[in-house]
């Protein structure tokens, strides 16, 4: 099993951290910190693989643990999961040998997504003392390129253009509002997944301000048009 330190200041985005590790398998929770002083102090005694580290904490930054990290030589693997969107941080995060940035709100999907490509690459490791070129490639880095012809212009694999303009429709009659992904089905008659799919490419799009809400069981998502970033819609219409 993987062992798992999480850190957060943030009890309840804690709490929900754990409950989506536990739906993973191959996982294991080896401890719960709330800042950075006392992950320092966790660490020095613990011995963890992966660590799912907050940016913004009292006291000091992720990043100045990751730091002490990697200046310790503490042979821990991290994946940043914080509201740290700029530039400066998510560079410096890499730089420090972050092997995931998780920008929250995020979902689950995502969050399942980074642990099942970090087990690939631990196991990958663990069963393999000398690798070869094709197996970086194939297990490791990322390689592959781009296919000839894909423009910036094309929707996503399982979008299409007419039912990401009937979603537009009715996000616009909700003018400043806020809205579910369970609203704009109803509305549509469009699976509640499907109609994910399409706020979530819009949310990636900017067009739409995605926020979080918590509630029993998973956190749910709330959305509202930036009508000003509308126009990035256009070209995919």
């Amino acid at each position: 099993m993987i062992k798992v330190l999480i850190i957060e200041d943030d009890p309840m985005v804690a709490e929900f951290n754990k409950r989506y590790l536990q739906e993973v398998k191959g996982f294991t929770l080896a401890g719960i910190v709330h800042n950075v002083k006392a992950a320092m102090e966790y660490l020095k005694s613990e011995q963890v693989d992966l660590i799912l580290l907050d940016v913004y904490m009292p006291g000091a930054t992720g990043l100045e643990l990751l730091q002490f990290i990697r200046e310790q030589n503490i042979s821990a693997d991290v994946i940043l999961i914080t509201a740290a969107a700029d530039k400066e941080n998510i560079q410096t995060a890499l730089r420090y040998g972050a092997v995931d940035y998780l920008i929250k709100p995020f979902e689950f999907e995502r969050f399942n997504q980074a642990l099942i490509q970090y087990k690939e690459k631990y196991h990958f490791f663990a069963n393999n003392q000398l690798l070869r070129q094709e197996d970086l490639d194939g297990h490791i880095l990322s390689t592959e390129i781009k296919l000839a012809g894909e423009s910036i212009d094309d929707l996503p694999k399982g979008l299409t253009s007419s039912t990401l303009e009937s979603i537009i429709k009715v996000i616009q009659a909700k003018e400043s509002s806020q809205f579910s992904t369970d609203d704009i089905s109803e509305i549509t008659l469009i699976s509640r997944v499907s109609v994910r799919k399409y706020l979530k490419f819009l949310s990636t799009l900017g067009v739409l301000e995605e926020s979080l809400t918590y509630g029993i069981g998973r956190p749910g998502y709330l959305y509202r048009l930036k009508e000003d970033k509308l126009g990035q819609v256009n070209r995919f219409l």
